[in-house]
């Protein structure tokens, strides 16, 4: 009797927690302690901050990243050399003792070769028998380092790395600087890389806007670097006006404050003697300084002045054996002559003369020549009846020219040097011309179309007889030198 009553309780209590089960079951929301957020109270990232996420992530630059080689023997070390910005000198000429041809067929210079190239400007340096260019790849969206051979042309090598920039005119700008067993590049958007001529290691990078508060120049930058005494030497405005970087570490040697927050220009940094120091002139945005280059004192700002600062300059200055510079710039800018003296201990800036484009001697892009006391450039567009002539004006008038090319030689805002006694001028349009250089009068030797042409800015090389030369798409190699007896 009672397992019977057991059992029946037993049920009855089963029943009854089934039915407080049941009804808790029916009754509950699993939703009532989970709280309702608009978007961002999650924690989640907004759509605009997400989107800002995604172009930082897309933007981030790893300098050197990728590394491609082609061959695997080294080229020929052919003789000659061009391992800078304007020469071996900075000053466009070269003193190689190649002689070289004084007249030409119809066709022109024998090519050796051609490559193509992204769209821009950026030019040659040439050492060791190595031609080093500082592309841009369009396809993969990179700056790229690129090594041929002089000899054939082959590609070598190419060090690159990925950095969005925007079609302006083309992509690319500058020339490497080779030297000391490194070569070092400044790209568009100013990344500074380091890396060995050979193995095309990867020594290190700096990014300029990041790391220096830069700000990248309206046609990108246009500055090539310098290197002196195995160190880069970088006009960086934003945090330094001027700096060294050592080539083997990377370490920065040396800051010049910039108090004034001068900023990068598209020229570039002119190293120069004067009253016996030696030091580095540069045309930045807001002025024209010199900074010591001597190793007691490198870095050390020597003098400054506002008068010359025009909002746009290309063209580097060309510092003259008495104190003098000049100095010239496109749109309206015109040139100046400033005169630097040695005063109380320190220096002194003085204004001789300034004049618009149509006032004398004046460049849009290229950098003059100073050759034999006398300057030799291409007149800018708005340089008057005188327009795109290439001139030539003794350094004692320089509103006065002693000759011009001519209104059926108009050569825009194309490239030019001086070797064994010759100038080799290329126009727009891709036609060279050869000239004696001559301080009494424009004296053709040659001409011939050797590119397609377009916008064929971008400043030659010259190495062993073999003349570098690019337009917007493409380089080429021409043999210029004399026939052998």
């Amino acid at each position: 009797m009672s397992d019977s009553i057991a059992v029946k309780l037993s049920a009855s209590v089963s029943s009854v927690i089934a039915l407080v089960c049941l009804t808790w079951w029916l009754s509950y929301n699993p939703t009532a302690r989970l709280a309702t957020h608009i978007p961002g109270m999650d924690n989640r990232p907004t759509e605009s901050e997400a989107s800002k996420l995604r172009a930082a992530e897309a933007d981030q630059v790893r300098i050197g990243e990728f590394l491609e080689t082609y061959a695997s023997t080294q080229p020929p070390a052919l003789r000659g050399e061009w391992p800078r910005f304007r020469g071996s000198k900075f000053n466009n000429i070269s003193t190689e003792p190649v002689r070289l041809a004084s007249t030409w067929s119809e066709q022109g210079p024998k090519q050796l070769w051609s490559v193509a190239l992204g769209e821009g400007h950026a030019a040659p340096a040439v050492a060791d028998g190595r031609v080093y260019v500082l592309d841009y790849d369009e396809q993969n969206k990179g700056d790229a380092l690129r090594c041929f051979s002089l000899a054939d042309g082959s590609e070598l090598w190419r060090r690159w790395y990925r950095v969005r920039v925007k079609r302006n005119h083309g992509y690319s700008r500058t020339i490497p600087a080779v030297a000391d067993g490194y070569v070092v590049t400044i790209g568009p958007r100013c990344h500074v890389m380091c890396v060995d001529v050979e193995s095309a290691e990867l020594k290190w990078g700096i990014d300029l806007e990041k790391e220096l508060g830069t700000e990248t120049p309206l046609w990108y930058t246009g500055q090539c670097p310098l290197i002196d005494d195995s160190i880069a030497v970088i006009a960086s405005g934003g945090n330094a006006l001027l700096l060294g970087v050592e080539l083997a570490t990377g370490t920065i040697a040396w800051q010049t404050p910039n108090p004034k927050g001068y900023q990068m220009s598209h020229s570039s940094v002119m190293p120069a003697t004067l009253f016996g120091k030696r030091m580095y002139i540069y045309c930045a945005k807001g002025g024209i300084v010199g900074v010591s280059a001597e190793e007691v004192d490198r870095g050390e700002l020597l003098w400054e002045s506002p008068l010359w600062n025009p909002s746009v300059m290309a063209p580097s200055p060309v510092i003259l054996p008495d104190g003098r510079i000049f100095v010239t710039g496109g749109y309206g800018a015109g040139s100046a002559l400033l005169q630097v003296t040695e005063k109380n201990g320190g220096y002194a800036v003085d204004e001789l003369m300034k004049y618009k484009p149509d006032g004398g001697m004046a460049s849009e892009q290229q950098t003059p020549i100073f050759y034999q006391n006398h300057f030799f450039a291409i007149l800018p567009k708005d340089a008057g009846v005188l327009r795109k002539q290439l001139v030539c004006y003794a350094s004692d008038d320089i509103t006065t020219p002693v000759w011009t090319s001519g209104t059926t030689n108009r050569f825009g805002l194309g490239p030019y040097l001086i070797a064994d006694g010759k100038m080799f001028v290329l126009d727009d349009d891709g036609v060279l011309t050869m000239l004696e250089v001559s301080t009494t009068a424009f004296k053709p030797l040659a001409q011939a179309k050797v590119m397609d042409g377009t916008d064929a800015w971008g400043p030659m090389a010259l190495a062993g007889g073999r003349l570098l030369l690019r337009d917007a798409h493409k380089m080429i190699c021409l043999d210029i030198s004399a026939p052998s007896s």
